[in-house]
């Protein structure tokens, strides 16, 4: 409060000055960017959706202009942030933002995010409302991709930087912003690369925030009451390629060892035969902070897991989302086999992607996949990105700030510690950070945040200035000793 205070008054005393950097700043807006007027954050973020910065697998087919138009749309429409942070550049697209502290002394904080978006899945285009890249706000929403995942990270902090700065605020903490282009496919040149040189330079977080958790106002747990859910730990991620061979030759005379036909059991096996629901850290604190929101048996049964865990966790794998809490998951991806109706195929290829929870071996999950395939004409292969990092402190200073930032802007929702059932670049921090936490300020209904990676993708416009609120807080919050 107390920092809040301070920047009001440095508001008012400079208050002429203040309105004549903005009027300034508002005719250099116009000017740039083809005539476009920044008019607000929300036409700012509608334009930083424009920009098709996608990530494909395949580098060939990464269109990186467009990822150097977005870095010189930022660099234009935030002047305060740019000639008072220092920016670098990392593997030429990722951008590391420094704002040294009054206090050098004190344990720095990163904020982390990224501007890389998944590309549009081929034959979904003409399902979309409003077109991926066109940065449309329409209906109270601003619709593209990226919206949600994690261009509104960037914008956020961003608006929030610059309006800090205009108001005359210093922080005593050193903050870093790393703001990178590949997490969408797997972050080896922006989030490991950054790491790599804060790690040499001897950088050491007290902890980070990172991508994950969100404000649920539906979530089916906790019924007519809001949760925001602040990300302790995230799932592992992997990737099992099979291959299957058999006899080819033509279809008029088929074999019985068809290659496509036993990679068709194989994944069906996989997809029919989910692994065992359990709870664990950090799913079994978040039960306990709910279980005295909820009452009744189910809550008694949320703070008393000795008894309540088996029942409880079935519960929720009834459901699409909170199935992912409860156990590991795989998804069958990808398939390809074939090149000719009439020529039955000799080799036949599927990917399954799979999230493992907190505690569970990549190598056991591996050999148990393969034991329920027994097909000695199946070759898997392993895909691994790493161990995610630990479970984070619930206890610690780190959560204790996005709490406090969190219950100043969403007071209508219970915090609750939980697991981003995703994967993210927070495992390339490990060597900089032992405390991760990951949470994004927007509030997004259960059904709108199944449009991350999906068709329509898309944030109300009201949870973008709402984000952006949260963000300013937060700084306040981490900079703070």
């Amino acid at each position: 409060m107390l920092g809040r205070l301070s920047i009001l008054a440095s508001v008012k005393k400079s208050k002429h000055c203040f309105f004549k950097v903005v009027f300034f700043s508002s005719l250099a807006y116009v000017l740039a960017f083809f005539g476009t007027v920044h008019a607000g954050p929300v036409e700012r973020m509608a334009e930083a959706l424009r920009f098709e910065t996608v990530s494909f697998q395949n580098s060939d087919k990464i269109n990186y202009q467009a990822f150097a138009d977005f870095l010189a749309f930022i660099e234009q429409t935030y002047p305060r942030v740019f000639s008072t942070l220092s920016a670098e550049r990392f593997s030429d697209y990722s951008l590391l933002l420094t704002w040294r502290g009054s206090q050098p002394e004190l344990a720095p904080v990163l904020l982390d995010a990224h501007y890389d978006v998944v590309p549009i899945e081929q034959g979904t285009l003409q399902d979309w409302l409003h077109p991926p890249f066109a940065g449309v706000v329409a209906d109270g929403y601003l619709w593209g991709r990226g919206a949600l995942d994690d261009k509104m990270a960037v914008i956020t902090s961003l608006e929030a930087l610059e309006r800090l700065l205009a108001a005359g605020y210093t922080p005593e903490r050193t903050l870093y912003f790393s703001m990178v282009h590949d997490e969408e496919i797997g972050g080896h040149q922006g989030a490991a690369v950054v790491a790599s040189a804060l790690h040499e330079r001897g950088v050491k977080f007290a902890y980070m925030v990172g991508e994950g958790g969100i404000v649920l106002p539906d979530n089916p747990m906790l019924a007519g009451k809001s949760m925001a859910l602040v990300g302790l730990a995230e799932k592992t991620y992997i990737t099992l390629h099979l291959t299957a061979s058999g006899e080819g030759g033509h279809s008029s005379i088929p074999p019985r060892n068809n290659a496509a036909v036993s990679l068709a059991r194989a994944v069906t096996k996989i997809h029919d035969n989910p692994l065992p629901v359990k709870l664990v850290e950090p799913v079994t604190d978040m039960l306990r902070v709910m279980g005295p929101e909820v009452g009744g048996l189910t809550g008694w049964l949320m703070r008393n897991q000795w008894l309540g865990a088996i029942p409880i966790a079935h519960q929720m794998a009834g459901d699409r989302t909170n199935n992912a809490l409860v156990r590991s998951t795989s998804a069958v991806t990808m398939l390809d086999s074939g090149v000719k109706e009439n020529v039955v195929p000799q080799k036949a290829h599927a990917v399954v992607n799979m999230r493992l929870l907190p505690g569970d071996k990549v190598d056991e999950v591996v050999a148990s996949i393969v034991e329920l395939i027994d097909d000695e004409n199946i070759v898997v292969k392993l895909d691994s990105w790493g161990q995610s990092p630990p479970v984070a402190d619930l206890n610690g200073e780190g959560y204790a700030r996005i709490s406090e930032a969190a219950a100043r802007v969403f007071p209508e929702s219970l915090i609750v510690p939980g697991m981003l059932t995703a994967t993210t670049d927070t495992r390339h921090y490990q060597i900089v950070a032992d405390e991760i936490y990951r949470f994004r300020a927007y509030r997004v209904s259960m059904s709108d945040s199944r449009s991350i990676h999906a068709t329509n993708e898309r944030l109300a416009t009201d949870s973008l200035l709402r984000a952006i609120d949260f963000t300013e807080q937060l700084v306040l919050a981490v900079a703070k000793p």
